[in-house]
């Protein structure tokens, strides 16, 4: 009986023993794999060079139980690492989602106030505010003096600013809402 053939007697008689072996170390479904593998790996190795074959194979079915446990652990913790960036993107969207709906709802909330301000401080205020008039060009556009711009423009900012601090702009009012706030 030549060396290749006693290390593969004792590997079949020892088999059992070493998926018990295996066992204790990584989960079920992986112990035949491993088992298997140590075959592989013993019919690659010069046979000449073992001296206690039963030790060797043992050994052998050890190193890679260990090695899969080690390839595994490896690999949760990529995964885990992909669900942390995964995670920060989600958050990430999340906030850039929510601050986007928050400022539309507040631009929201802002031309409500604007619609509730009398006709004509209403002009003046959407003239100098949006469309950049002067006091001097909002005047001649409305026909009234400039000072009476500068107050119907300062009542605006008043009267916007005390809406916009009376309700939260998360109120569900829209402008086609029943409810109509006068700010005075």
């Amino acid at each position: 009986m030549t060396n290749k053939e006693n290390l593969e007697s004792v590997y079949l008689s020892i088999r059992n023993g070493l998926m018990r072996a295996v066992s204790r170390l990584v989960p079920p479904k992986e112990i035949e794999d491993i088992v298997q593998e140590t075959y592989v790996r013993i019919c690659a190795v010069k046979t000449e060079q073992i001296l206690h074959p039963r030790s060797f194979l043992y050994r052998t079915a050890r190193n890679l139980a260990l090695d899969h446990l080690k390839r595994a652990e490896t690999r949760s913790n990529v995964s885990m690492e992909d669900e942390s960036l995964n995670l920060d993107n989600l958050v990430d969207d999340f906030d850039q989602v929510y601050n986007q709906v928050s400022a539309t709802q507040e631009f929201e909330h802002f031309c409500e106030a604007v619609r509730h301000l009398p006709l004509q401080c209403r002009k003046a205020f959407v003239l100098k505010k949006v469309y950049g008039y002067s006091q001097k060009e909002i005047a001649e556009n409305l026909n009234i003096s400039e000072n009476t711009v500068e107050k119907h423009i300062a009542m605006g900012l008043s009267r916007c600013r005390q809406f916009m601090q009376q309700a939260p702009a998360s109120t569900n009012e829209g402008p086609g809402s029943s409810k109509h706030r006068e700010i005075k």
